[in-house]
């Protein structure tokens, strides 16, 4: 990316990925204090499949994510989790209970999501060390 009067994209980019780091990791927490139960329960109300599972399973994807996603450690592949889990919020929770006017939040983190998959962690990021010393996950999406 070129940088536009001076401005470089990169630091958006780290704007984006901190946020999303941030939002994720608020409710990855609230789904751990809530109790899994609560959160497996709520799965099992919306019927999604295998909630016993799947409220854990979310639970620590944006807990743990969402830190990761701060520091930019794995951001193309956590960018692409986040993204099929808003898609999945989305298209079978928000939009049935609310409509379109009541899914805003998800379409946002689907897009931004989306856009760290295709660019990247941007600045101040792990992602931006480890790929150049031959970090295992690097040869697969660099």
């Amino acid at each position: 990316m070129r940088a536009i009067d001076g401005l470089e994209p990169g630091w958006g980019l780290t704007v984006l990925r901190i946020a999303m780091g941030l939002v994720f990791l608020v409710h990855g927490y609230a789904k751990f204090a809530a109790g899994l139960g609560k959160t497996s329960a709520f799965f099992a109300k919306i019927s999604i499949p295998l909630p016993e599972l799947m409220g854990p399973v979310i639970a620590v994807l944006e807990l743990i994510g969402g830190m990761l996603l701060v520091l930019g450690w794995a951001t193309r592949w956590l960018g692409l989790l986040f993204a099929m889990e808003m898609l999945v919020a989305m298209l079978w929770v928000q939009m049935p209970a609310k409509g379109w006017n009541g899914s805003e939040l998800e379409r946002v983190l689907l897009a931004g999501g989306i856009t760290l998959f295709f660019t990247g962690a941007g600045k101040l990021a792990i992602d931006q060390v480890w790929p150049k010393k031959g970090f295992p996950f690097s040869r697969l999406i660099w």
